[in-house]
């Protein structure tokens, strides 16, 4: 069975978070998908299993995405301004928490 790495996670409604998918540990690539009809998503988590506009990492439409390591991306929370926007995640590398992506 092929292992799944790559997600398209889509918020709702905006103004709710929605946690990540559940993946593993890992280091991970963020973007704001390009299809987007709004300008930014926002990523992180307040300590309270929420994330917003004033507490979260602004990701822009059409920009490079961002790399992190976690354990599991259902930790991260992500929300939008604009309604159906989502995010697309691609595991990058690792089993485990901290690991750098390859340099090749």
């Amino acid at each position: 069975m092929a292992t799944k790495v790559s997600w398209n996670h889509a918020v709702t409604t905006a103004g709710t978070a929605l946690a990540g998918p559940d993946t593993g540990a890992g280091t991970f690539a963020i973007q704001a998908d390009p299809a987007n009809t709004g300008t930014y998503m926002y990523i992180g988590n307040d300590g309270a299993d929420d994330v917003a506009s004033t507490t979260g990492y602004a990701l822009k439409k059409d920009l490079n995405p961002i790399v992190m390591s976690v354990s599991n991306m259902n930790q991260v929370w992500f929300d939008t301004d604009t309604s159906g926007d989502s995010v697309v995640i691609l595991k990058l590398s690792g089993a485990q928490e901290n690991v750098s992506p390859s340099a090749t």
